[in-house]
């Protein structure tokens, strides 16, 4: 199961034959660092190889590049074909090594792994084309190796993601609340909204830690995408976060910051990809200025979080679920500016909403998790779940919420999404037992729902918002290896299973 980090062969590929293009390593105990240089090379990838004979019995687990899609799960390394981002644990249930990158790196890095070695696949791509380094050198990874000699799959890993992220942003309280999407799908009002807000601070009632109230895509004038300005049934959004926070409660806002149909946005400020252009380019001065006044917009009416969501899709044309071994899918295009590399803008792009929001809290929805972590404070780590089919919930909450659960609290907190309540949709009994899951999870735990529910589900609400605030509870899934929505739950000592 050993390898060592020093044995490995290197491989360029750029747009056009390999002339100046040039890798520099630089080792460390169990760390590589590597770079890049070139003149005028446009290099795409690099890969790296560690050839090696490795035993079949190994159980092996990536990551993703962004949201998971209900596809985490242990495999047997025998039946492993996955590329898998960013890092990866292999065990006998007994012994674990775990080997990736550290988070903010200025490229994308995902993994082969078979019984004859691992391969690196670097992407260092601008768009689908190659980088213009005009001779500059770039870091484009630091490379992390770590082994144990422990059972634990989850200290182990844990651990280790600790390793990746110097520098976690998280929040100073624990954030809860609700969020109007899963019961709304995008119609909503000013009024209706107050109305969520209250319910909101009644079932918090006792409680010092005051709850949000997100207001997800439905207060804009266009549908998932800007202008970020209030439509005629929200008219003023500085009055409702007022009223709001006079209720008790902390107003949230959600944005799709490179979807945007403002007409003062010329095309020549947006991405050409496949003939057309949609999305708003982040490495444009224009953009950046106007991407900022819209986070600061937001700010200046008073809103304490920021949720942006959809740039993975927006910045290359595909969700992270349909991605293999980088970024795009697509080829032959190119960003305005095309000497930095996809994930120098991305990393950029963060740093401008991170800026711009000040001391707001940030989420990150649909955003790459290796690049977020430091500059999100929360990160949804799965894809939707659902107010109308248990199913969605299930496959995309629980999942997510079982197989990256190392990484809340070392990269940011995980919010692996919301308890959606929409009448005659979900069994009570079913998302009853997902809010009980979420309350013990120490995650952020977001609630969808109207004041409509019944004096059964108010109760259990309440509950679960005092248990969530109360301590760090002690938490792991126990059956990760037979299943991808574990049913046994380690809850403080006790052994806890569900009936999904």
């Amino acid at each position: 199961m050993k390898f060592d980090i020093k044995n490995f062969t290197t491989k360029i590929i750029c747009d056009k034959a390999l002339s100046d293009a040039e890798t520099e390593t630089v080792l460390r105990e169990n760390e590589l660092d590597l770079y890049i240089s070139a003149k005028k090379d446009r290099p795409k990838f690099v890969e790296l190889h560690w050839s090696f004979e490795s035993e079949e019995n190994l159980f092996v687990l990536g990551d993703a590049w962004e949201r998971s899609y209900g596809n985490l799960e242990f495999k047997r390394l025998s039946d492993n074909d996955r590329f898998m981002p960013w890092y990866f644990i292999a065990t006998d249930k007994n012994k674990s090594f775990c080997f990736g990158v550290k988070t903010g790196c200025n490229s994308f890095v995902c993994f082969r792994y078979d019984k004859k070695g691992i391969t690196a696949i670097i992407d260092c791509r601008n768009g689908g084309n190659g980088v213009h380094l005009n001779g500059r050198k770039l870091c484009l990874a630091t490379f992390v190796l770590a082994e144990y000699d422990d059972a634990d799959i989850y200290s182990c890993l844990k651990d280790y993601c600790k390793k990746l992220c110097d520098k976690p942003l998280l929040p100073s309280y624990r954030v809860y609340g609700g969020n109007n999407w899963y019961y709304a799908y995008g119609k909503s009002n000013y009024k209706q909204i107050i109305s969520d807000a209250k319910l909101q601070v009644e079932l918090a009632k006792g409680i010092d830690n005051k709850p949000f109230m997100v207001i997800d895509d439905c207060w804009q004038p266009k549908k998932c995408c800007g202008p970020w300005v209030p439509n005629r049934k929200f008219k003023d959004m500085k009055k409702l976060a007022d009223e709001i926070k006079d209720l008790g409660a902390r107003p949230g806002i959600w944005v799709r910051l490179l979807r945007n149909k403002d007409r003062a946005l010329k095309k020549d400020v947006r991405v050409l990809r496949k003939g057309k252009r949609q999305y708003l380019d982040p490495t444009h001065p224009t953009v950046q200025a106007y991407v900022r006044a819209d986070v600061e917009r937001v700010k200046n009416w008073g809103y304490e979080l920021i949720k942006h969501d959809f740039s993975t899709a927006d910045l290359f044309g595909d969700y992270g679920g349909s991605l293999t071994n980088g970024c795009t899918n697509i080829g032959d295009w190119h960003f305005y500016d095309k000497t930095r590399t996809n994930a120098e803008i991305v990393l950029d792009f963060y740093r401008l909403i991170k800026d711009a929001a000040g001391d707001m809290l940030i989420i990150g929805c649909n955003t790459f998790t290796h690049l977020a972590a430091g500059l999100v404070h929360l990160q949804r780590t799965g894809d939707d779940t659902s107010g109308k089919e248990w199913e969605r919930t299930k496959v995309m909450g629980v999942n997510t919420l079982a197989f990256r659960l190392a990484q809340n609290e070392t990269f940011y907190m995980c919010d692996a999404d919301c308890v959606g309540i929409l009448k005659d949709y979900i069994p009570w009994e079913k998302n009853s037992q997902w809010l009980h899951l979420l309350s013990y999870s120490n995650t952020p735990l977001f609630v969808s729902c109207t004041d409509k529910i019944n004096p059964q589900q108010r109760a259990e609400l309440s509950t679960a918002y005092k248990v969530f605030n109360e301590k760090d509870h002690q938490f792991t899934p126990v059956d990760i290896y037979e299943t991808k929505t574990p049913e046994i739950w380690e809850i403080d000592g006790e052994t806890v299973k569900y009936n999904w």
